[in-house]
C-alpha cells in the first residue's frame, strides 16, 4: 500500500476500510452440486401433496422414476469422487476415507438393484464432501484458497474480477506446531545437545531485592551468585555463557540452573517458539548449539521430516502420490518421536490434527471500486453498533479487573502483570461468559426497538436515512476497548444478475459474518498466502503508527486455533509479553516477561508498565481472550422460531432464519426414497422453506448445505435430524436462506467457470487514537 493513495472511508462516517481484502471462496465451481438435483423430479414430486395416495400406479411410475434418477446421480458422484483434485482434497482431509470409502465406491457398478446400504452410504460420503468444496467459503488448502482484492474508489465499478492464469497462484506445505514440537521433546532426551540450549525464567517469577517472588506465595531469599544466574536465564544463553558472564565455573553455573529448574523457577527445555514455520525457528535453535556430533545429530533428524514434507509438497494434487507422500511422512514420523502421527478428534483436540497442511493463493483477483463503495452504507450502522458492544464489555472487565488489583494492592506493594493475570484467571476473567452475554442481550434489545419488525413479516426492507437516527440515539459512541477492538471484519456477499450489472453497480450485498474486535487477515493463513507481507505491515502501520503491546499467546487453543489462525502482523518495534505460556522467541527485541511488568493506574485506568519505562493501556495485555469471547457474538437478529430476511438500502444485513423442531421432521425416519422425497417436500413447503439453505445442528461439526431439489441432499439432512433426536429429541435445527445461491455466483477462474464467494474486508475504527500506547 503505497501512501499516494487516499483512505477508503466507509459512508456515514467512523470508519476506513484496508485497501487490500480477502477473496474468498472454495476450490470447486458453484454448479457442481447442481448436477446432484435430477432435473423434473422436484416438479413430479410435488403433484402428490400431503394426501396423495402414494400406492397407485401414477406414485409406481414415480418411484420408478426417483430409482433411475438415483443411479444417474450415482454415476455423477462417482464421476465427482474419481477426479484427481476432489482425491487429493480428500487426501489432505481424511485420507483413510480414500482407501475405505471411495476406492470400494468406484468399483462399485450402480443400478437400481445394487444400491444396497453401503454404497448409498458412499453416495452421501461424496455428496457431503462435495457440498463444502463446491459453497462453502472456507479457506483451507488448494480447496479453500485464499484470493486477494484492493480498493480503487476511481473506478466506478462495483467488482472487476481478473481470472489470473490458472487456479492457483501459488501453494505452500507447512508443518504444524505440534508435530515440530513432538521432534523437539525427542531431542532434548540428547544430554549433549541440551547441554547448549538455554534456560529461562518462568514468566511469573520475579528477582527482587536478594530474593524470589512467585504469585500467591512469600518471597524466597536466595544468594547472589543463584540470583544473578537467575536473572540471565532469559532464554538466550546456554550455561557455559551465563558462567562467562558471571565468572564462575561451567559446572557451577550448570549446577545452579538445575537448582533453579527443581525449584520451578527456570525452563530448561527445548522449546520451539510459535510460528508459520516452526520446523525453520527450530533449526535456528538447533544451528545455534557450538557442539558439532550434537548439532547434527539433531539436524539429521528435522532433515527426515523437512524431506518427507517436501516430498508432501511435490506430490501437488495428485492423489496417489499424495496419499503416498503423507504416509511416508507419518511413518518418519512415528519412527523418529514414537507417537501417532495423526492426533485424535476431540474436545481438547485443536485444528490441524496432520503433520503437514497446506494452504494456497487464487490466481483470480479483485477490484472494488466507487459502485460497491456506494452500496456499503448500511453496513456503518451495524459496525457502530458492534463498536458499542465491545465498549460495553471492556468496560465490565476494567470493572472486575480494577476489584482484582485494589486487592492485590491492599499491602502497599506493587502488583505485578503476572500476578494479575494469574488471579483473573480464565482470562479475560471468571465472569467474562456472563459479561458478554448480558452485553449481547442489551444489543439485541436496542435492535428490536430500531428495527421496529411488523410480526410475522418474511421480508423487511428499510433504508439507512430512517434508522441512522435511531442507531446514532442507541449505539453511537467513540471506541474505547482495547487495541484489537478497533478492528471488525465484515464478510460481505455481492448478488448481481449479470456480469454487465456487476460491472456498473446494480448489485444487492448481503451481510455474511461480523468477525468483532478482531482484523482476520492478520492471521498466519491470510498473510502468509498475500504475494507482498510487507503491505499488509503497512496497512497496520497505519492504524498502530506506534509500537502496540503484544500478549504471548497459547501455541493452541482446542477447536479454535492453532498454527494456521496465529497472529503474523507483528513489527519490529512492537513489545511481546510472555504472560503464563512462553511461546515467543527469546531473541527477539522487546520481549519481556509478566513478572517484570506492573500494573499501576494512571489517570484513573489501570496501565501496563514495561521495565523501559512504556505504558500500554492494560486491556491490551487482555487483547487476545477478550476478542474470543465478544468475535462472533453481534446480532440484530430477534430471538424467536422464524425471523425475516431484513434488508436496508441494498444490503441484507440478516437472512431468513427459522429454528424448527427436530421432532416435527417427519421425513426423517421415511426409508423408501421417493416417499423421504416427497414428504421432505411437504416440510419444506409447510414451513416455506426456500430451495437452498444451510442447515446447523448441534451434533454435526459445521452447517451444511441443503438442496430441496436433491433427494442425496434430503437424505443427508434426514441422516442429520435422526442424529440430533437420538440425542435430544427436543432439540431445534437452525435453517437459513442461502444467499447468494450456486445460481447466482460470479467469480470465476480463466476457464470461464464460477465460483461462490465472499469480501471479507477490514473495517478500522476511526473515533480513537491509533498508537497503541496510554
Amino acid at each position: 500500500m503505497s501512501d499516494e493513495h487516499a483512505p477508503v472511508l466507509l459512508p456515514g462516517g467512523g470508519w476506513r476500510l484496508w485497501e487490500q481484502f480477502a477473496l474468498r471462496g472454495p476450490g470447486f465451481p458453484a454448479d457442481g452440486v447442481l448436477r446432484l438435483a435430477p432435473p423434473g423430479l422436484a416438479e413430479a414430486a410435488d403433484k402428490f401433496g400431503p394426501d396423495a395416495d402414494l400406492s397407485g400406479t401414477e406414485w409406481q411410475a414415480f418411484t420408478e422414476d426417483v430409482s433411475e434418477a438415483a443411479v444417474r446421480t450415482a454415476r455423477r458422484l462417482q464421476e465427482i469422487a474419481a477426479q484427481a483434485r476432489f482425491q487429493a482434497a480428500l487426501a489432505w482431509q481424511n485420507p483413510a476415507v480414500l482407501r475405505t470409502g471411495i476406492a470400494p465406491f468406484l468399483r462399485w457398478t450402480p443400478t437400481a438393484d445394487s444400491r444396497s446400504s453401503m454404497p448409498r452410504q458412499r453416495e452421501e460420503l461424496v455428496a457431503h464432501y462435495w457440498q463444502r468444496f463446491c459453497v462453502k467459503n472456507d479457506t483451507i488448502g488448494f480447496f479453500g484458497p485464499v484470493g486477494w482484492g484492493r480498493w480503487d474508489p476511481s473506478t466506478p465499478d462495483a467488482v472487476a474480477v481478473d481470472p489470473g492464469q490458472g487456479f492457483l497462484a501459488a501453494s505452500e506445505v507447512y508443518f504444524s506446531g505440534w508435530a515440530i514440537d513432538a521432534l523437539a521433546k525427542v531431542l532434548a532426551e540428547d544430554r549433549d545437545l541440551m547441554r547448549w540450549i538455554p534456560p529461562r525464567r518462568v514468566s511469573f517469577v520475579r528477582p527482587v531485592d536478594g530474593a524470589v517472588r512467585v504469585p500467591g506465595r512469600p518471597a524466597q531469599r536466595i544468594g547472589a551468585t543463584e540470583l544473578a544466574v537467575l536473572r540471565l536465564c532469559d532464554g538466550t544463553r546456554h550455561p557455559d555463557a551465563i558462567a562467562d558472564a558471571l565468572g564462575i565455573e561451567a559446572g557451577e553455573a550448570a549446577r545452579i540452573v538445575g537448582e533453579l529448574v527443581s525449584r520451578r523457577w527456570v525452563h530448561w527445555k527445548l522449546e520451539v517458539p510459535a510460528a508459520t514455520r516452526p520446523d525453520r525457528a527450530l533449526r535456528r535453535i538447533l544451528e545455534r548449539v557450538p557442539d558439532e556430533a550434537a548439532r547434527e545429530r539433531a539436524l539429521a533428524k528435522l532433515a527426515v521430516l523437512e524431506r518427507g514434507r517436501d516430498a508432501v509438497r511435490s506430490a501437488g494434487t495428485d492423489a496417489t502420490a499424495l496419499t503416498r507422500a503423507i504416509g511416508d511422512l507419518e511413518a518418519d514420523f512415528a519412527a523418529l518421536t514414537d507417537s501417532e502421527a495423526q492426533r485424535a478428534k476431540g474436545e481438547r483436540t485443536a485444528p490441524c490434527r496432520g503433520l503437514v497442511y497446506s494452504d494456497a493463493r487464487r490466481s483470480a483477483t479483485a477490484t472494488a471500486g466507487a459502485g460497491l463503495l456506494a452500496h456499503l452504507e448500511p453496513l456503518q450502522l451495524c459496525l457502530t453498533a458492534a463498536r458499542w458492544m465491545t465498549n460495553r464489555f471492556a468496560d465490565a472487565i476494567r470493572t472486575r479487573l480494577r476489584t482484582v488489583h485494589d486487592r492485590l494492592r491492599a499491602d502497599g506493594a506493587p502488583v505485578d502483570l503476572a500476578t494479575l493475570w494469574l488471579h483473573t484467571l480464565p482470562s479475560p476473567h471468571p465472569d467474562a461468559g456472563d459479561l458478554i452475554d448480558t452485553a449481547q442481550a442489551e444489543l439485541r434489545a436496542k435492535w428490536t426497538k430500531i428495527l421496529d419488525l411488523p410480526p410475522g413479516a418474511r421480508r423487511v426492507r428499510l433504508s439507512t436515512a430512517e434508522l441512522a437516527e435511531r442507531v446514532r440515539r442507541e449505539f453511537d459512541e467513540p471506541g474505547d476497548g482495547w487495541s484489537l477492538a478497533r478492528y471488525i471484519s465484515p464478510d460481505v456477499l455481492v448478488i448481481a444478475e449479470d456480469d454487465e450489472a456487476l460491472a456498473r453497480g446494480d448489485v444487492e450485498l448481503v451481510l455474511g459474518e461480523m468477525h468483532c474486535a478482531l482484523n482476520t487477515m492478520g492471521a498466519s493463513l491470510f498473510v502468509y498466502q498475500h504475494p507482498d507481507r510487507d503491505v499488509l505491515l503497512a496497512e497496520t502501520t497505519r492504524d498502530f503508527p506506534g509500537p502496540r503491546l503484544l500478549p504471548m499467546l497459547p501455541k493452541e487453543l482446542p477447536l479454535k486455533w492453532s498454527s494456521r489462525s496465529r497472529p503474523a502482523l507483528d513489527r519490529p518495534e512492537d513489545h511481546y509479553v510472555a504472560l503464563v505460556d512462553q511461546t515467543g522467541d527469546p531473541h527477539r527485541p522487546r520481549t519481556v516477561l509478566g513478572a517484570d511488568v506492573t500494573v499501576e493506574d494512571q489517570g484513573g485506568r489501570l496501565a501496563a508498565v514495561l521495565p523501559d519505562g512504556t505504558v500500554y493501556d492494560l486491556l491490551d495485555v487482555y487483547a487476545n481472550t477478550l476478542t474470543q469471547r465478544v468475535m462472533d457474538r453481534f446480532t440484530l437478529r430477534p430471538e424467536g422460531e422464524h425471523t425475516p430476511r431484513i434488508t436496508v438500502d441494498r444490503m441484507t444485513v440478516a437472512r431468513e432464519t427459522w429454528q424448527l423442531p427436530v421432532a416435527g421432521v417427519d421425513f426423517a425416519d421415511e426409508k423408501a426414497e421417493a416417499a423421504r422425497f416427497v414428504r421432505a417436500r411437504h416440510w419444506q413447503r409447510r414451513h416455506e422453506l426456500p430451495r437452498f439453505v444451510f442447515v446447523v445442528s448441534p451434533t454435526e461439526p459445521r452447517p451444511f448445505y441443503v438442496d430441496f431439489d436433491s433427494p442425496v441432499y434430503i437424505t443427508i439432512l434426514a441422516k442429520a435430524a435422526r442424529r440430533l433426536a437420538r440425542k435430544d429429541p427436543g432439540a431445534r435445527l437452525k435453517v437459513s436462506e442461502m444467499l447468494p445461491t450456486p445460481e447466482q455466483a460470479w467469480l470465476t477462474d480463466d476457464e470461464g467457470r464460477r465460483y461462490t464467494s465472499e469480501l471479507r474486508f477490514v473495517a478500522v475504527d476511526q473515533t480513537v487514537a491509533g498508537t497503541g500506547e496510554a
